[in-house]
C-alpha cells in the first residue's frame, strides 16, 4: 500500500522530519526544501528602497548575529539574503518554555536586481537586527552626439 498518496502521511512526516530519500518518490509534493525555502521567505519581511545612486534592501533580522547572515547575488542579478536562527534549548537546565511565537530555522529572501546595478558596489551592513545591503546604482548611458556630416558641393 502506497502511503505516500495520502495528504495527512505527508504532513505527518514533514513534522517528524523523515528523511526525504524514505518516500521523495511516492510524491507528486513539492519537495521539502522547496516548502521550507518558500516558508522561510515569507516569514522574511523586508523593504526595497530606491535612492537616487542606488538601491537599498533593508531586512529585519532580530537575534541574528552579522557573521551568521549570508548575502549573495546568484545568476548575476537575484540578491539573496540567508541564514539561520538557532534554538536556544534551555529544558536541560529545568526550564521549559511556555510559549514559542518567535519564528527558528531558515530564513531567505531573494530579490530580482534592476539591470542598472553595479554588481562590483554592493555593500551590506547590520545594525540593532536590521541588515541594509545596499547597491550601487550604474552611472545612465551618455546620450550620442548627432554626427555631422559635412556637404560637399559637385
Amino acid at each position: 500500500m502506497d502511503l505516500g498518496r495520502f495528504p495527512i502521511i505527508s504532513i505527518l512526516e514533514d513534522m517528524l522530519e523523515v528523511p526525504e530519500e524514505h518516500n521523495e518518490k511516492n510524491r507528486n509534493n513539492p519537495s521539502r526544501v522547496y516548502m521550507r525555502d518558500a516558508k522561510a521567505m515569507a516569514a522574511t519581511p523586508a523593504d526595497v528602497i530606491e535612492q537616487p545612486n542606488a538601491y537599498a534592501f533593508v531586512v529585519d533580522m532580530p537575534g541574528i548575529k552579522g557573521d551568521e547572515i549570508k548575502v549573495q547575488i546568484e545568476n548575476e542579478n537575484v540578491l539573496v539574503v540567508s541564514g539561520e536562527r538557532q534554538r536556544v534549548n534551555k529544558e536541560n537546565d529545568g526550564v521549559k518554555y511556555v510559549r514559542m511565537e518567535r519564528r527558528m530555522g531558515k530564513f531567505m529572501r531573494k530579490f530580482q536586481l534592476p539591470e542598472n546595478t553595479d554588481l562590483d558596489k554592493i555593500s551590506a551592513v547590520c545594525n540593532d537586527g536590521v541588515l541594509k545591503v545596499t547597491v550601487q546604482k550604474l552611472p545612465p548611458p551618455e546620450p550620442k552626439k548627432p554626427k555631422t556630416i559635412q556637404v560637399q558641393v559637385a
